[in-house]
C-alpha cells in the first residue's frame, strides 16, 4: 500500500533550503583558541558503521590540521617538505561535491588526456555531502551529515544532463511503504517540517507551560490554543500569506526586487512585507527563516532566502527527493561516473548506493583522475610571476608530514575559509573580495531510535519547537536503497536529525559566527549527548518517551564553517564595495581558478556543480 503525502511533501524549494549543506571539504579554520579545544575522544564520539564511521562531520584530527594553517605554522614552510616528483595538469583543493565536479568535469573536457589530482582533508571523499550511518536491532538506516536535498530538474537543463550522465533518475526514487498494522499517518520524504495534520508544535517553560504543551496540527488550527498573545498570534498567521502588496520581489536575477532585498536584512524584509514585530520574528521565525545561511534572519541579506528559487528553478511538479544518506548519494555518483573501480558493482543508482568504496582505487598511478585523502592543502603558490609561471607548487599535510606537487593549474574548491589563507600570493583584490566572506558553524545531530511508537500514538511524525537545543526534526521515509527495508512502521528503527545553529540576535553578524564556532568547538560530546536526550525528554517524556531506554546512538557532525552567511550587499554590492563573489569568479588568478557553491552566496550542491563548470572551463582556457 503507497504512503499518504502529507502537506510537507509539497513544500517549496526555499522551505528546503533552510537544511542544505554542501561547502566542499578542504580545511577547516576557526576562532577559537587551542585551550578551548577538545581531547579527540570528547570531540568525536560515536561515528557509526560503514565506510563513514570515521568521518563524522569535521574530525578531530581534520579541524587540528586546519587550526595549524589559522595559527600559521607553515609560514615559511619549513625545508623538510618530501617532493613527490609528481606534476599534474590540474589539482583540485576540495573534495566536496564542488571540487569532485571539476575532477569529473576536467577530465571529460580533456577527453581522459590529462591528469587531475583531487586532494580532500577527509577520511572520506563528499566534504559535508556524506552520511550517517547505524545498525538499529539488525536493521540499517542512516541520515546526512549536511547537504540533503536532490531537486528533479526542469528538461532539457544544464543540470538535468549532469544528473543523468552520472546515471541519477528521477523514477529511481521509490520510498518505504507503510507495513504497520495500525492504521497509516501521514509521513515524509525530508527531516524538514512542513505544517500538515501529522505535525506539532511544542511549547515548554518559556512560554509559561512548565509541563509541556504539544499542539497537533497547528496552521489548521489557526494556531488556537498558542500560549502567545492574541497580537503575536495574529502576526505568526499573516506571515504564510501573500506579502504586502508594496513589497519589492526578485523575479529576475539582479532586478529592482532582488537588488532591494539584498539591501535589507531578511528580519526587515519580513516585518516590512508581513507587516510583523521584531519580537514575532526572533521568536518564531529564525533561525528556521536563514536557516539555510547558517544565521537568523537579523544578520542575513534577505535575498539569500530567495536566491536559489530565482538562480536553480526546478521542476515543481515533482517533490524534492532525497537519497538515504542525502547528497552523500550524490557525489557517490559523480565518483562512480569518474573512477568507476572506487564503488564496484552496476551503474545504477541502487547499485553506486549499496557498493563498499574501494579506496585503493581512489589513488592509482596513470588513472586519469586519482583522489588522494586526509590531505589537508597547507600552500598553494605559483612558482614565479603569477601571469608567466609555468606552474603551481602546492603543499600539503597528510600523516603529520607535508608533502608537495605541482601543477599546471588549480582549481581552489574548499570554501572561503580556506581559500583566503592557502593561496599564498592572493593579490589584495581577491584578499579584499574574501574578507567580505562570513562563514557560519552548525552542529548537525543524528539520532538513532529503535522505535517510534510514541510519536504514532500522538498521531505526529514531525514537530517543531522553539526552546532548547535544535529546532524541528521529523520521521521519514527513506529511499529503498542500499539495503534500506522496503516498509515504515511504528516499530521501525528511525533516525532524528536535529540542526543545530548558533544564531545570536542583535549581535553583529561576525560577532555570531565567532560566538557560535566557540561553542561548538569548546563543548564535548557527553554535554551535546545529555542536552539532546534532555530536549527529547521535555518534549515526550510524559508521552512515553525513555531516553534510556529508546536510543539507540547519537552521533554528532560539527561543522565549523557549515554555511555562508551572506550580509547585505554580498549579492549586488553597495557604495563600499562591489560584490566579493561575482568578482571571484570573474578574476581567476594566474593558473588559479576558485570555485564553491559560497561564491554564489547560495549553499545548494547544484550550485557547487556549476561553479565547478565555471572554474575547469578557466583553467582550461589558461592553458
Amino acid at each position: 500500500m503507497a504512503s499518504k503525502k502529507s502537506d510537507r511533501d509539497t513544500i517549496t524549494r526555499r522551505d528546503y533550503l533552510n537544511s542544505t549543506l554542501v561547502a566542499s571539504g578542504s580545511v577547516l579554520l576557526g576562532a577559537a583558541g587551542p585551550m578551548q579545544l577538545l581531547a579527540r575522544e570528547e570531540w568525536n564520539g560515536y561515528g557509526g558503521v560503514g565506510d563513514y564511521s570515521s568521518s563524522n562531520g569535521n574530525t578531530w584530527e581534520v579541524m587540528s590540521d586546519g587550526h595549524k594553517i589559522r595559527d600559521h605554522v607553515f609560514e615559511p614552510l619549513p625545508a623538510d617538505i618530501t617532493d613527490t616528483n609528481e606534476t599534474f595538469d590540474c589539482v583540485v583543493v576540495g573534495g566536496g561535491i564542488s571540487g569532485l565536479s571539476a575532477g569529473l568535469f576536467y577530465s571529460r573536457k580533456t577527453n581522459g588526456k590529462k591528469s587531475c589530482l583531487i586532494l580532500e582533508n577527509h577520511a572520506i571523499f563528499g566534504g559535508e555531502a556524506r552520511r550517517n550511518e547505524f545498525e538499529v536491532g539488525g536493521e540499517r538506516v542512516m541520515a546526512h551529515q549536511g547537504s540533503a536535498m536532490y531537486f528533479p530538474c526542469l528538461p532539457g537543463t544544464f543540470l538535468s544532463e549532469f544528473y543523468r550522465s552520472i546515471y541519477i533518475r528521477n523514477e529511481d526514487f521509490q520510498y518505504q511503504e507503510w507495513t504497520g498494522k495500525q492504521p497509516e499517518i501521514p509521513v515524509g520524504l525530508t527531516p524538514y517540517f512542513g505544517g500538515g495534520p501529522a505535525s506539532a508544535f511544542f511549547f515548554g517553560p518559556k512560554f509559561q507551560k512548565p509541563e509541556g504543551m504539544l499542539l497537533k496540527d497547528p496552521w489548521s488550527r489557526n494556531l488556537e490554543g498558542v500560549p502567545i498573545s492574541a497580537t503575536m498570534r495574529e502576526e505568526w498567521l499573516r506571515v504564510r500569506q501573500p506579502a504586502a502588496a508594496d513589497t519589492p520581489v526578485a523575479k529576475e536575477h539582479g532586478d529592482a526586487g532582488s537588488r532591494y532585498m539584498d539591501s535589507v536584512t531578511l528580519e526587515e524584509y519580513l516585518m516590512r512585507a508581513h507587516g510583523v514585530s521584531r519580537e514575532t520574528v526572533r521568536t518564531f521565525l529564525s533561525p528556521v527563516a536563514g536557516g539555510g545561511s547558517g544565521l537568523g534572519a537579523d544578520a542575513l541579506s534577505a535575498y539569500a532566502e530567495f536566491a536559489a528559487d530565482v538562480l536553480l528553478p526546478w521542476d515543481y511538479s515533482k517533490q524534492a527527493q532525497m537519497f538515504p544518506g542525502g547528497n552523500a548519494g550524490v557525489a557517490r555518483h559523480i565518483v562512480k561516473a569518474m573512477l568507476p573501480g572506487v564503488l564496484p558493482g552496476e551503474a545504477s543508482m541502487t547499485g553506486i548506493a549499496a557498493a563498499k568504496v574501494n579506496f585503493q582505487a581512489l589513488d592509482r598511478v596513470r588513472q586519469p583522475v586519482r583522489i588522494r585523502l586526509r590531505s589537508t592543502v597547507v600552500s598553494v603558490r605559483h612558482e614565479g610571476e603569477p601571469e608567466r609561471a609555468e606552474a603551481v607548487k602546492i603543499v600539503y599535510l597528510r600523516n603529520g608530514k607535508l608533502y608537495s606537487v605541482r601543477a599546471r593549474s588549480v582549481v581552489v574548491a574548499g570554501g572561503s575559509w580556506t581559500a583566503k589563507h592557502i593561496v599564498k600570493d592572493l593579490p589584495s583584490d581577491q584578499a579584499a573580495a574574501y574578507a567580505l566572506f562570513h562563514r557560519a558553524p552548525c552542529l548537525m545531530a543524528n539520532v538513532a531510535l529503535k522505535n517510534w511508537r510514541f510519536l504514532y500514538k500522538l498521531g505526529i511524525s514531525e514537530f517543531q519547537w522553539f526552546e532548547g537545543i535544535g529546532n524541528y526534526t521529523a520521521i521519514r521515509r527513506l529511499a529503498k536503497l542500499d539495503g534500506i527495508a522496503p516498509g515504515i512502521s511504528p516499530d521501525s528503527p528511525v533516525v532524528l536529525t536535529f540542526k543545530i545553529l548558533f544564531s545570536s540576535p542583535g549581535l553583529p553578524l561576525e560577532q555570531q559566527v565567532i560566538k557560535g564556532r566557540t561553542e561548538l568547538y569548546s563543548t564535548p560530546f557527553r554535554v551535546y549527548e545529555k542536552r539532546l536526550r534532555d530536549q527529547q525528554t521535555m518534549m515526550f517524556g510524559a508521552h512515553g518517551f525513555d531516553a534510556r531506554r529508546d536510543i539507540a546512538a547519537i552521533i554528532l557532525n560539527r561543522w565549523g564553517h557549515a554555511y555562508l552567511a551572506p550580509q547585505p550587499g554580498f549579492f549586488f554590492g553597495n557604495e563600499k564595495h562591489s560584490a566579493p563573489g561575482d568578482f571571484l569568479r570573474s578574476h581567476p588568478y594566474g593558473r588559479i581558478a576558485f570555485a564553491n557553491s559560497d561564491l554564489a552566496g547560495i549553499m545548494d550542491h547544484r550550485m557547487s556543480i556549476m561553479e565547478a563548470d565555471r572554474a575547469t572551463d578557466q583553467v582550461i582556457g589558461r592553458g
